[in-house]
């Protein structure tokens, strides 16, 4: 079973290789839910990381109804990864009820080859997701990221198992949102072909100094902390779903 590590920085990422995870998805916008990470981030982790990359490509937080100009970012955001050597790109476009955008995203498929691409947790806000699965399997997408439609993917292992039932060969199931070593047992009898996770914490800041009442991001987390991938969490996983 692959393990993917979501993650935001260099750090994350050289951790999430030693700690035996066999993909990354590479993100920026850690208070928007992941946007696409900065071009100079995906090259360092290229020339660092062997596993596979897979970047983010998500042009603002907010919905996942894109007008033509965000598109055309899409286009070029995955052009960059391309460039720089992703070996996938993670994406999606709903329509406005919620349904998958089959043609638009069809098209970032196509336009993303020879680059795998997998379909990102817009599938938890479509309406029907049995409906969703046939959509983004008739889109190209080798994967879809989900949580079973809940908050956390323990919540929604009945749909996940579902879903893997439903998808047989055509398309990847894999499992998000609070993924854990003590989940991942769970999870992987529900039939998932892989697992994903943050596998975050959190550590002190450099910075010393602060003004009490001003805060550049308004939630946690601050500007007090770093959030990171821990090697510890990782390694725990992988060997949780190795037995």
């Amino acid at each position: 079973m692959t393990i993917e590590v979501c993650a935001y920085s260099l750090e994350s990422c050289i951790n999430a290789q030693a700690g035996g995870a066999g993909r990354i998805e590479l993100c920026g916008g850690l208070g928007e839910g992941g946007t696409t990470p900065s071009a100079g981030l995906i090259e360092l982790v290229r020339e660092h990381i062997q596993i596979q990359l897979y970047v983010m490509i998500r042009p603002r937080g907010g919905d996942f109804v894109y007008d033509v100009f965000e598109e055309e970012i899409m286009r070029k955001d995955i052009a960059l990864a391309k460039k720089l050597g992703a070996d996938g790109v993670v994406l999606g476009i709903l329509h406005a009820d919620g349904q998958v955008n089959i043609e638009r995203t069809k098209a970032l498929v196509d336009f993303a080859y020879p680059l795998k691409v997998t379909f990102h947790r817009a599938f938890d806000l479509t309406p029907d997701p049995v409906k969703a699965l046939k959509a983004v399997i008739e889109t190209g997408a080798e994967r879809i990221l989900t949580s079973g439609q809940k908050p956390s993917a323990i919540q929604g292992k009945e749909l996940l198992a579902k879903l893997s039932k439903e998808a047989g060969q055509l398309i990847e199931i894999m499992a998000g949102g609070g993924v854990n070593h003590t989940n991942a047992a769970v999870l992987k009898e529900a039939g998932v072909h892989a697992l994903h996770l943050t596998a975050k914490a959190f550590r002190p800041g450099r910075q010393k100094f602060f003004p009490s009442d001003i805060s550049m991001a308004g939630e946690i987390p601050d500007e007090r902390s770093v959030l990171y991938s821990d090697l510890d969490l990782i390694e725990a996983i992988v060997q949780t779903v190795s037995v």
